[in-house]
């Protein structure tokens, strides 16, 4: 289906959804693992404040990153998770709260697949594998053909408790983008080989979730534009993929990009500088019209204009820039000065970056980033002793 192009994108234009929610402007909060949950799949103050704060600060949508609808496979022990355990009460005041000022808060439902965190996990993926620094189980195709009722039960808990929608997770290498990618998929059966068999199931899964939610709540969908990794989902793939969830129920479709994948090289799709995927939207729209979001790069906000007049986007999605400024879309839709300035770290230890930022987030969360001044070598100690101590009641809550 092709898609007019329309010049007159602007930052403050609402957004109606297929399904017939309006979006109230161009600006989202994309999905990050925030890590902020209490260990045992549940809302923590800070975390309610988090979301909250962004609604304030003017995003037209946040989305949680990392919720997962089977506590067997997590990506971290700080996760939410929506199941039949779940305390519907704290998850119905992080709802409201990050709902304000018109504003949708989704969860990123998920399953950590063969990138399950292994201290509480024991990972599976679409096939088994055995490489350094990669262990797994391959999945049966019983146990695939039960993965729509995770999604299920989690998007029913989700619109039960307030959620205004919510975003089903098949990019940066976790359990749906492994299905789609060739360097974990390795399945001969109807889950595997081409790519209308590698999307199988990610139609069956937004099939029943729609089935279950109805038509007229919200179900996004983030997926890779390539994994960027030689033998991975290439740009080609991606494409081919977006035809065939063209013809779903879907509402938005993120693109990002990147896969870990040990050992593998770096391909040719590797992103460009600036604003990261907006050219793969470009592409994208040829083939689409549901609509599009961009995520990565946006530093900015003349490069969040210039992507939307383009009209290869629809919506701009940022993630680190709205840490460092949680009232970002506020600043930018009123063309105050917002663009953050982002900090530089001389030679950062593995992982010290992420790290930093996401105790920044607890900052946020408590109200407290004026006196955030931890260095990467404490925002590492800080961030692991915390999931160390997740891990714990973890095992205890959900027995694994």
């Amino acid at each position: 289906m092709i898609r007019q192009e329309n010049n007159n994108l602007h930052l403050s234009h609402p957004l109606e959804l297929p399904c017939g929610a309006i979006l109230k402007n161009r600006i989202i909060k994309s999905a990050m693992s925030d890590s902020l949950a209490d260990g045992e799949g549940n809302p923590t103050e800070a975390q309610i404040r988090l979301y909250e704060r962004w609604a304030e600060g003017g995003a037209a949508l946040s989305i949680i990153g990392e919720v997962q609808g089977d506590p067997r496979f997590p990506e971290k022990p700080g996760n939410l998770v929506l199941d039949n355990h779940s305390d519907l009460m704290k998850l119905s005041s992080l709802a409201r709260r990050a709902s304000i000022e018109k504003a949708h808060i989704w969860p990123q439902v998920g399953h950590g697949g063969a990138l399950s965190y292994s201290l509480i996990s024991h990972p599976k993926g679409p096939s088994a594998l055995n490489i350094r620094g990669l262990q797994c189980a391959g999945m049966t195709i019983s146990e695939i053909k039960k993965l729509p009722d995770f999604y299920i039960k989690s998007a029913e808990l989700a619109k039960e408790v307030g959620f205004t929608g919510v975003q089903i997770h098949a990019g940066h290498g976790f359990l749906l983008s492994q299905f789609l990618s060739p360097l974990f998929n390795r399945r001969r059966d109807q889950y595997g080989g081409s790519i209308e068999a590698r999307c199988r199931i990610v139609v069956e899964v937004i099939n029943k979730v729609r089935d279950a939610v109805g038509p007229s709540f919200p179900i996004g969908i983030k997926i890779n534009s390539s994994d960027q990794l030689e033998g991975g989902l290439t740009q080609e793939d991606a494409l081919e993929a977006l035809q065939i969830l063209d013809k779903t129920s879907i509402d938005l479709i993120e693109f990002s990009g990147g896969t870990y994948f040990p050992g593998a090289a770096s391909s040719s799709d590797s992103s460009s500088e600036g604003p990261y995927f907006v050219d793969f939207c470009q592409k994208a729209q040829l083939v689409t019209s549901v609509p599009l979001v961009a995520t990565g790069g946006f530093k900015k906000r003349s490069d969040a204009l210039d992507a939307l007049a383009s009209g290869d986007v629809d919506i701009v999605g940022i993630a680190r820039a709205m840490i460092l400024n949680p009232s970002l879309a506020n600043d930018w839709l009123t063309n105050r000065a917002g663009d953050p300035v982002f900090p530089r770290f001389e030679s950062p230890p593995p992982g010290g970056i992420t790290a930093w930022y996401t105790m920044l987030l607890t900052a946020l969360g408590t109200d407290d980033e004026k006196s955030f001044s931890l260095d990467l070598t404490s925002a590492i100690q800080q961030y692991e002793e915390r999931d160390e101590q997740r891990c714990e009641k973890w095992r205890r809550r959900f027995q694994v």
